[in-house]
This record gives C-alpha cells, structure tokens and sequence, in this order.
C-alpha cells in the first residue's frame, strides 16, 4: 500500500515539474524575443499613463472648456496643445486612453467567449451541431463589418444617454461599442478553435477519457480547452489592437463614442478638417494609438512563438 502511495505521490510530482519547466520554458522563449519584450515596456508605459495619470488630473479638468483657449499650441500650460473648444488634450488622452484600453479587452473578451464556444462546441459534437452554428458563423462572415457598425452606430447616437459605470459618468455609446465590436468579431476564432478540436478530439489522451466514463462537459473543460489556450491567447491579444482600431475609425467617423466622454478616436475627430493647421491635435493620440496597437502586436508575436509547441525544447 505504502509503495502504492509513494508512486502515486512520484508520478504527481513528476508532473508537476513537467508543467513548471514547460512554462518556464514559454517565459524564457517569450523574454527572448526582442520585439516582445519591447511591446511589453511600451505597454506597461501607456498603462501607467492613463492609469496614474488620473491620481494628478481630473475628469472634469479634461471636459472643461475655455473659448479662449481654442487651439492652443503645446505649451507649459496646455502639454498636449488645446482643441477647438479650449479642452485639454493631454488630460482628455489620459481619460480617453482609459475607454480606449478597456473597449478593446472588453469587446475582445466578449468575442473570445463566444469564438472559443461556438468552435468548441462545433468541433466536438459535430453534425447538426456543427450544421446549425457552421451556418450561423457563415452568416455574420456574409456581412460586411463595417458597414454593419456604422447602421447599428447611426441608430445608437440617436438614442445615446449618460449612464454610471463604476461610479464614472459616460456616454451610453461607450456599452454599444463594446457589444458591437465583440459580437462582430469571434467568427474568424471559432474557425481556428474548430480545427484545433476537430484534431484533439480523435487523439489518445479524449478517447481514453471517453473510456473511462468522463461527461462531455468534463471533457471539454479539462482536456480540450487547456489544448487550445495558445491559439485563444494570440488572438485575443492580436484582437485588443484590432478593437482600438476599429473604435478609431469609427469614432473619426461620427459614429463612435460620443461625447462628453473622451476616446482617442473622438479625439482624432475635431482634427480632420484641420490636419495642417492644428496638428497637435491629430499628434498625441494618433501616437497613442500607433504605439498601442504596435506594443499589443509585438506581444501577440511573442506569445505565438512562445506559445509554439514545437519550439518548448
């Protein structure tokens, strides 16, 4: 009994160290890619800009206007230069990067969710399952996403209200962005998570479980999913990018978040007729923008790499 026990407390341990030394091995794979590494310090500073940047600015400071003040060039007084209607940029990039940042992983944790469980889902059970969401999937692809977000936009502006979030005051439209781009965004996931089950589904490791009497549920949960983390990471760390972008555009566009509530995009908007005149209000969060998008691509490269089977030697 007791030689019994002791292989069993071997066998636990030897995996245990399996697992440390495999993700020790992710760790040193990810920090010697370079771009990876620059991606993350480039981050990490844009996060402690609009995080600690709002314990010396406030709101309001941002939202508070000063005809006097219109477009203003960078100066002692206003860093970033001022817009047209004497507003603060460099706070309003502070607050602004806030909703920009969280937009994109909030409406990239909706779409992760439901890519990753209409894949799973497809993949495993198959036939008319497969059918029915495979169409399902088919359909919202048919769709031109842009097109599709400036019509559901236009009709959300016109009913656009403030609401309190975490005891903040924003534009309603802030909640109808975020759903909107995470619900337009999981068909491309649920591809890729579709072929990953579809091939771990017939290896040893699912079938020995279904031998032994493990759920469906079970077997989705413990042996499926801890498979496919490596192509759920990459995308959702590449999707946060994409999701600023599109908030971006859309915002550039009119058709955004709208006001008082500030982003990078609606930023960008008061600029567009006057690029060459007033440059500094294009400058600031377009660099915001650039170098977010660029850090969070960086990363999602690295942690492809780092996440690559085939390399963990």
């Amino acid at each position: 009994m007791s030689d019994t026990t002791s292989n069993i407390a071997s066998l636990s341990d030897e995996k245990q160290l399996k697992s440390r030394s495999i993700v020790a091995m992710t760790i040193r794979r990810y920090f010697q890619h370079r771009m990876a590494v620059i991606g993350t310090i480039m981050l990490t500073a844009i996060i402690l800009y609009v995080t600690v940047g709002a314990f010396f600015f406030t709101e309001a400071q941002g939202n508070d206007t000063n005809i006097l003040d219109k477009t203003e060039p960078p100066s002692s007084e206003y860093w970033f230069g001022s817009d047209l209607v004497g507003r603060d940029i460099f706070v309003r990039t502070i607050y602004g990067g806030q909703i920009s940042i969280a937009i994109g992983v909030i409406s990239v944790f909706i779409s992760i969710t439901v890519g990753t469980t209409v894949g799973v889902l497809s993949g495993y059970f198959g036939g008319w399952v497969d059918s029915i969401l495979g169409r399902i999937t088919e359909m919202f692809l048919s769709i031109p996403v842009l097109i599709l977000l400036l019509v559901l936009s236009t009709v959300i502006i016109q009913s656009a209200t403030t609401v309190n979030i975490l005891g903040r005051e924003v534009s309603s439209t802030v909640v109808f962005i975020v759903v909107l781009i995470g619900l337009t965004g999981w068909m491309q996931l649920s591809r890729i998570v579709r072929g990953q089950v579809l091939s771990l589904k017939e290896q040893e490791f699912i079938m020995a479980a279904r031998a032994v009497g493990a759920k469906n549920f079970g077997i989705i949960i413990r042996h499926l999913l801890p498979n496919i983390v490596a192509p759920v990471v990459v995308a959702a760390t590449l999707g946060i990018g994409s999701a600023i972008i599109t908030e971006a555009y859309l915002s550039f566009l009119g058709f955004g978040v709208q006001p008082p509530t500030a982003t990078w995009g609606n930023i960008l908007t008061g600029a567009q007729d006057r690029i060459d005149t007033v440059w500094w209000m294009w400058m600031a969060p377009g660099f915001f923008i650039v170098s977010t998008v660029l850090a969070i691509n960086f990363i999602g490269d690295g942690l492809r790499d780092a996440l690559d089977p085939r390399g963990l030697n």
